[in-house]
């Protein structure tokens, strides 16, 4: 996370002599010709389109294009992923893009590649995997969501003493008390110390989660915890059958099933 490193820290994460290094949310520049020295692929992940346009300048060897139905941060003004993501790929080319936000099962892969994407960054769906390493309560409640019930707000962020810089990023999470008891209300919550000690105590005596369960929109299509491996499969399968079944579609014709 660009806003917060510096860089010592890209000089730790490359001792690990990483295959890739991914610079998200905020300017990369200061952190580019050290990871470009390494042999590290350089990936920077971008929410508009000028943070495209100077991934592109930078020399990033691939490029996210973030849509706003992701979970988790995300830009305040950005863009849908179906919008985004053509417009992405047209400034980048010939530099790979991926897709990310909303994208859930190997239909939205499939409709990925067909924006012209090369591939899909997909977060949520895999926080529901056997190996993810969150809390079970994490997962019971993605298992659980709506996409409906996602919202898109800095109200977590401030009750929870995160430093984001709010003006920029907002993420997206499933409900939560606080955020009823403080949407629209950001800038009172953030002189309320007492309001946010009390969210400190009330996780403290487990009223709500340590951490706000951050989910995409595309929550609704995630039903179960397969092991990750069989998860990859199962999306390039989804995708092969969606990609075929586009090909050949006639006006009468039902879309395949995905389970």
């Amino acid at each position: 996370m660009t806003w917060t490193i510096d860089a010592d820290a890209v000089e730790q994460a490359l001792e690990f002599n990483p295959a890739a290094v991914m610079l998200s949310f905020g300017d990369p520049s200061p952190f580019v010709d050290r990871i470009r020295r390494s042999d590290a692929v350089l990936i920077v992940q971008v929410t508009d389109l000028d943070e495209a346009k100077q991934a592109v300048d930078e020399g990033a060897d691939v490029i996210v294009a973030q849509g706003t139905e992701s979970g988790g941060h995300g830009a305040r003004r950005g863009r849908s992923t179906l919008p985004f993501v053509p417009l992405a790929v047209d400034i980048a080319a010939p530099v790979p893009v991926l897709a990310a936000g909303g994208i859930a099962d190997g239909r939205g892969v499939a409709a990925a590649l067909a924006l012209g994407a090369a591939g899909a960054l997909i977060g949520t769906r895999f926080q529901a995997t056997a190996e993810a390493l969150v809390d079970r309560s994490i997962s019971k409640a993605i298992l659980e969501g709506h996409g409906q019930d996602t919202e898109r707000s800095s109200v977590l962020d401030i009750a929870r003493g995160a430093s984001w810089p709010n003006e920029r990023y907002t993420a997206r999470t499933l409900g939560h008390p606080y955020l009823d008891r403080w949407r629209g209300r950001e800038a009172e919550l953030a002189g309320d110390s007492q309001a946010r000690q009390d969210y400190q105590d009330d996780v403290a005596r487990g009223m709500i989660p340590s951490l706000p369960v951050w989910a995409g929109e595309g929550v609704d299509l995630i039903t179960d915890l397969p092991p990750a491996a069989d998860l990859v499969t199962r999306l390039a399968v989804q995708a092969e059958d969606a990609l075929a079944w586009a090909g050949r579609r006639r006006p009468n014709d039902q879309p395949p099933a995905h389970g």
